[in-house]
């Protein structure tokens, strides 16, 4: 086996930004509709290629280098431009450095355009090689970008930073879910985390078993007994130049590998990528420690919940009953379902402090994957001014949420006959909304929203900005969030 090691940050491969004219050589990428197609426009159209969103052809020009058409399609819409300039992108997959084209584009704002074009382009080339002897795919080193006429070249430059900021950040969150767990256990994460914090102006704190103990975390303590890893609770903080204009609380599920416990997974595909099932974590790393750049006056605190959930002589069993930091007895049902229970006393703690909003994040719930697939989360919550701004920030980020119901009423089937409640119910019930109920048990009131991002979190193919494996689902959704006026 490797030595184990943490990850490389993301943030330390760097993409250079440049608005410039292409060097000689390097392709360049052009953003094109079905009415904006070159003068050869017919014989594009009999190559198959008429502008569709998020199609590219490959192209050469008089002087011998390459020039590649990507399609934003009919009405264009940031999420076709990022879609185009990743197709782009996938089209010179072997070329470190490109140069595209900044349209000026019907209702778009430019700045918008340009962050939109950066994140694709990056994002689509995005490559984990950590434990490769090769490298897989050429990543983007230099990306220079060409604002056409009646493009306001300063703020598209203000764009594309912020573009290179949220691309780190997702990039960041694909690099800690891609790592195996016997690279990134809990106290490992927790000491990437102190390192990295610490280099982007964050306040780190790190506390272990008996810290966990001294603040009655019995959720993360009762998950963690079966493991020989010990486990991390990893406390962010941000704080803003002057008067913060909200304070947040974030908490995210770190399940560096999750077993299921006693509750054992199947020996399958989706127990092989449980190494990702600390992205929810992940993606709130990433996305604090962009916040210093991106101008974030927000004060935000982050709870990232840090264990494996393995089996053994000393785990926890069904029919067990773990207390919580609230006092709330919890009979587990199943071990399985343990992300809600490490999530728990991370919400009592986030509550205490008294923010005017707490988001949770993380890959809770089949049952949400099984409801909206693979390109959208799901927010439920109790407080319709925060999911309306998660659910516009996912837009934004093209990260998309779906709200489901917090229907109070199934809260009856989670009733006990030996705690205060069970933390799931029956395999075939709404897991979604269960979870979610279970959890807001725990924010005191709090005006509070929770994102499941299980169906979101890994990526199967090419498509859009994703690339297999790890998706980085959440990190942009989460900064953009962060940074919003609501």
């Amino acid at each position: 086996m490797p030595t184990p090691q943490p990850p490389a940050p993301s943030l330390d491969r760097p993409v250079e930004l440049s608005f410039a004219t292409p060097a000689d050589g390097v392709t360049l990428g052009r953003l094109v509709g079905p009415d904006t197609l070159p003068a050869d426009a017919a014989t594009l159209k009999a190559h198959g290629f008429e502008a569709a969103a998020g199609t590219a052809i490959r192209l050469w020009s008089g002087t011998g280098a390459a020039i590649v058409l990507g399609g934003v399609g009919a009405q264009p819409t940031l999420a076709s431009v990022r879609d185009a300039a990743a197709a782009i992108a996938r089209a010179s997959d072997a070329e470190p450095a490109l140069a595209i084209e900044l349209p000026s584009l019907a209702g778009l704002d430019d700045a918008a355009v340009a962050e939109a074009v950066v994140e694709g382009a990056v994002l689509a080339r995005y490559t984990y090689d950590a434990l490769r002897a090769e490298p897989e795919r050429t990543p983007i080193t230099s990306l220079t970008l060409v604002a056409s006429e009646g493009v306001d070249e300063a703020a598209a430059r203000a764009g594309a930073e912020r573009g290179r900021v949220l691309a780190a950040a997702t990039a960041l969150t694909r690099d800690l879910a891609n790592t195996p767990h016997s690279h990134l256990t809990a106290a490992m994460l927790a000491d990437f985390a102190e390192r990295f914090g610490t280099e982007r102006g964050l306040e780190v704190e790190v506390f272990g078993p008996d810290e966990a103990r001294e603040l009655r975390l019995g959720g993360l303590l009762g998950i963690n007994a079966g493991s020989v890893d010990p486990l991390r609770m990893i406390k962010l903080s941000y704080r803003p130049e002057g008067e913060p204009t909200k304070r947040v609380g974030l908490v995210g599920k770190g399940i560096t590998y999750d077993a299921g416990g006693i509750s054992l997974k199947p020996s399958d595909g989706v127990h092989a990528m449980m190494k990702n099932d600390m992205t929810g974590a992940a993606a709130i790393l990433a996305a604090m420690g962009a916040l210093r750049e991106l101008g974030c006056t927000a004060e935000v605190t982050g709870w990232l919940m840090c264990t494996n959930n393995m089996p053994s002589g000393s785990a926890t069993g069904l029919g067990d009953v773990l207390t919580m930091r609230n006092g709330l007895t919890v009979e587990v049902i199943d071990t399985d379902a343990e992300g809600r229970l490490v999530m728990a006393d991370a919400l009592v703690l986030a509550a205490e402090t008294k923010p005017d909003a707490i988001i949770d994040i993380a890959t809770l719930t089949g049952s949400a994957g099984r409801a909206l697939g693979p390109d959208m989360g799901a927010v439920l919550g109790s407080d319709q001014v925060t999911v309306d701004a998660v659910i516009a920030a996912g837009d934004q980020a093209d990260e998309p949420v779906w709200q489901l119901p917090l229907h109070r009423p199934y809260l009856r089937m989670l009733d006990s006959t030996t705690a205060d409640i069970c933390n799931c119910a029956a395999v075939g019930l709404p897991d979604a909304i269960l979870a979610s109920l279970f959890l807001e048990k725990f924010v005191d009131g709090v005006p509070w929203a929770h994102i499941d991002i299980a169906g979101t979190a890994q990526a199967d193919a090419d498509r859009s900005v994703r690339v297999p494996g790890g998706s980085g689902f959440g990190a942009r959704l989460l900064a953009q969030l962060l940074t919003r006026d609501w």
